[in-house]
């Protein structure tokens, strides 16, 4: 059970990863964020909420290693923690981040309960 709930929160990381680095247009559209004058934003999403995002996971499921499943339960508690300070300060749209945040705090405490060394 523990290997197969790791398995799919690393599969759904890659493929979520994946849309942020194939199609960061789309991303920002789902995120409600805007490209203004620079494709910067673009090259952000498809680094920080694609490539990082699909190369983790994918290290994941090639190793299957605990310790890289517990790094992945970090990288989402990181996610989560940013995602109560913006719901905290910045009053996102709710319940559209309290769904984010829920998303992410979710497989972080998985991840980092079941693989903790």
């Amino acid at each position: 059970m523990m290997e197969i709930v790791n398995i799919a929160l690393a599969a759904l990381t890659v493929g979520l990863g994946g849309f942020g680095f194939l199609a960061p247009r789309f991303t920002a559209s789902a995120l409600d964020l805007e490209t203004r004058g620079s494709t910067m934003g673009l090259s952000e999403l498809r680094a920080s909420a694609g490539g990082l995002f699909v190369a983790l996971g994918l290290a994941c499921l090639l190793t299957g290693a605990g310790w890289l499943y517990a790094a992945l339960g970090v990288a989402y508690a990181g996610a989560a923690t940013g995602r109560a300070v913006s719901i905290a300060i910045d009053r996102p749209p709710m319940p559209k981040a309290a769904v984010w945040f829920a998303f992410e705090a979710l497989p972080a405490t998985w991840l980092i309960a079941v693989n903790w060394p």
